[in-house]
């Protein structure tokens, strides 16, 4: 896993370079469906509509991660972001929040996928089926739209209400709420952590991620 982090972080690099170049282009040479303006009145790193993957009674600390689900990185964090919440759920609020990189050309119609599950209640399960699969669909340049519709069938889904929802303008418009967001606070890729509101430069290795956390709990 340590070799896989330090892999990816160089990825990580990569990634940002190629989204500053993307953030110039015109507006007719960006994705359609996200808009990349940047701006937001008030840009918050946690808002009360945000995703919790662990909310305890006494949080001591909020660790937010703007994420891309077709994102290399991003699934290259999972695991250790997994193994965190295990061992930290119960003292930090674990935060996911929409970033779909331009380029990726499933990552917003996973977010959506993701959206609609949450408006079951069931987020953080189409969070784990994502990541857990992001090998089997990611990097891919055709629609995935149907692979994901399969997840949220095999997960139980009202699948009535999860095409609504995909198909609702609402959906998309709660993802951009949170690219809007990441702009204005500096996001440039992913995955961008922050503890509370402060941003973190992504860990080499789970054992650093922990030497932070405790380093904030102490």
């Amino acid at each position: 896993m340590k070799r896989q982090l330090y892999a990816v972080l160089a990825t990580v690099a990569a990634l940002a370079a190629a989204f500053a170049v993307l953030l110039a282009l015109s507006p007719d040479d960006r994705p359609k469906t996200a808009d990349w303006s940047g701006s937001s009145a008030a840009a918050a790193v946690v808002r009360e509509d945000s995703h919790r993957l662990s909310d305890p009674a006494n949080s001591e600390l909020t660790l937010v991660e703007f994420l891309d689900f077709e994102c290399e990185a991003c699934g290259a964090y999972y695991p250790v972001v997994k193994r965190l919440r295990e061992e930290y759920g119960d003292r930090v609020t674990f935060v996911a929040r929409y970033f779909p990189m331009p380029g990726h050309h499933n990552g917003e119609t996973a977010a959506l996928a993701a959206e609609a599950a949450a408006r079951q209640g069931r987020f953080e399960d189409m969070y784990n089926r994502l990541f857990s699969t992001q090998a089997a669909w990611g990097e891919s340049r055709d629609s995935h739209a149907a692979t994901f519709r399969g997840f949220a069938e095999d997960l139980g889904l009202d699948m009535a209400a999860y095409d609504a929802a995909v198909a609702d303008p609402a959906t998309a418009e709660r993802i951009q709420a949170d690219i809007r967001d990441g702009l204005a606070l500096g996001v440039q890729g992913t995955p961008t952590f922050f503890f509370d509101d402060r941003p973190l430069s992504p860990p080499a290795s789970y054992e650093q991620f922990v030497a932070l956390i405790e380093d904030e709990l102490s």
